[in-house]
């Protein structure tokens, strides 16, 4: 969920500075929890602050940049690889386990298309294509 603006967060503290309204009516005027009113007017007497605090990171990318560029050659050299077969590929040569949806993403981050066909189609499609010949 994204911060609450700086302008309503002043605007919030504004109000309690006046002392007109309780902590629940302001939470009601603003349509805001009252734990959010709570909060941030913690948050500005400790620190004189209503700015959101930073983003806490998130977790680390389980491939460093050269090892992408390793996955789109490996993809390059087999471009009709599943996201289970590619994971395998990795894991072999490259020694990291990833999971199917990091390989999703892997392959959306090297703005690559997902294949559609399943191995039985993709076996069944070579099979016609050599019989049209």
């Amino acid at each position: 969920m994204k911060a609450y603006s700086v302008d309503l967060r002043e605007r919030i503290v504004a109000a309690y500075k006046e002392g007109n309204e309780s902590q629940p009516q302001i939470a009601e005027r603003f349509q805001v929890s009252a734990s959010m009113v709570q909060r941030l007017l913690r948050r500005y007497r400790e620190s004189g602050s209503c700015e959101p605090r930073a983003h806490g990171g998130g977790a680390s990318a389980k491939l460093n940049p050269a090892q992408m560029l390793q996955v789109a050659q490996m993809i390059d050299a087999d471009n009709d690889a599943t996201l289970d077969e590619l994971c395998e590929q990795v894991m072999n040569e490259l020694e990291v386990k990833v999971s199917r949806a990091t390989m999703g993403r892997i392959t959306q981050r090297l703005n690559l298309t997902r294949k559609k066909d399943s191995p039985c189609q993709r076996t069944a499609n070579r099979a016609s294509s050599k019989t049209k010949s």
